[in-house]
């Protein structure tokens, strides 16, 4: 079993750079299958991982970032289409008491199990590289089963009966990340991105609690937990550092060095490639020449490690994931090659 801790400080130790970006929609597309086959059939899901390990360098293993298994196995309705994620349809829970009376669902409930063996299949697929699960975080959940919006509103009006529901929803939220560590996965990315609509105080409050809840109940040296946040813009980082998490994720929405300003130094910092606005949308020499940028930018920071802000969008040109990588490895050429030069100085200083 991958020691995670003693991973996670040799990648701040070596000069040399990783990058572990959120992606399988590409995946999908190279074994010829649709975006539903993925997200409902787990050999599917992780035969479009495998796919992606076998041509590009990322240092861990990543799962499709699906925000409504978890809703779905509570009971909410959910709509699929063939080359896009599923999506929620209306709200299950409307007033305190449907909250009260919400029970807490097994794992075998919806398509928790298909995920469940998409990971497992992963943590065989790729022996000896970190396998990093993914759940969403409970106010994202929360927010999912009752309506975001209204959310926003009770947990002033109703705090009692949000703080019930948010209690639920970590408890899912435990349960299905300890199952993941039995899985063999090295850690879990929560996505906690409808926290970013919340003030760094309501962020610790009705957020940061609960997911600190399940960061001391399953962190240890073998299992981290990855905090997502792409909804923040800057205002909840110290919110987020509070949970303790081993590691954090950033969206394109913050300046990645404010990020690891605010991120202590022992902890790995992860962001932010715009995964639509650059990944998908421009060229790859554009793609080469942002992803450059941002890691010169970053290059004082040694716990920072390269990724996409979100997931990957289906329909990311091969060329530009290139590029992404390209840029990565061109970084780390120079750095070897100026460790090269530096060796040689004290010879060159004795021969003068």
């Amino acid at each position: 079993m991958l020691n995670i801790k003693n991973w996670s400080r040799r990648q701040i130790n070596n000069p040399v750079r990783i990058a572990i970006p959120i992606m399988t929609h590409p995946g999908i597309g190279m074994i010829g299958k649709k975006v539903i086959d993925a997200v409902r059939d787990g050999i599917v899901h992780a035969e479009a991982i495998k796919r992606l390990n076998e041509i590009y360098p990322s240092a861990a293993t990543t799962v499709i970032m699906d925000l409504t298994i978890e809703a779905e196995a509570f009971g909410c309705q959910i709509e699929f289409q063939e080359n896009d994620m599923p999506h929620i349809l209306g709200r299950l829970v409307t007033n305190p008491g449907e909250i009260d009376r919400l029970e807490v669902p097994p794992l075998s409930a919806g398509r928790m199990m298909q995920y469940l063996k998409a990971n497992q299949l992963c943590v065989d697929n790729t022996p000896g590289k970190p396998v990093l699960g993914g759940v969403i975080g409970p106010f994202s959940l929360a927010g999912r089963l009752f309506g975001i919006s209204e959310m926003m509103t009770e947990c002033y009006m109703e705090p009692e009966a949000i703080g019930c529901l948010l209690d639920k929803c970590t408890r899912f939220i435990l349960k299905y990340c300890l199952e993941l560590k039995k899985c063999g996965c090295s850690g879990v990315l929560i996505a906690e991105p409808a926290a970013g609509l919340l003030s760094n105080d309501d962020c610790q409050t009705f957020s940061s609690h609960y997911v600190k809840r399940i960061v001391d109940a399953v962190q240890d040296d073998y299992f981290m937990v990855v905090l997502h946040n792409c909804g923040n813009s800057g205002h909840c980082t110290q919110a987020m550092v509070s949970t303790g998490a081993d590691a954090y994720h950033f969206g394109n929405a913050i300046d990645m060095t404010d990020a690891l300003n605010q991120c202590p130094g022992d902890k790995l910092v992860m962001g932010n490639v715009d995964p639509a606005g650059i990944l998908k949308m421009s060229t790859a020499k554009e793609v080469k020449e942002f992803t450059a940028r941002l890691l010169e930018r970053t290059s004082g920071y040694d716990n920072f490690v390269l990724s996409t802000g979100c997931d990957l969008p289906p329909n990311v040109p091969s060329e530009n994931i290139a590029a992404f990588f390209e840029a990565l490895t061109d970084f780390n050429n120079d750095i070897k090659l100026r460790k090269t030069d530096s060796s040689k100085l004290p010879d060159l200083i004795i021969a003068q």
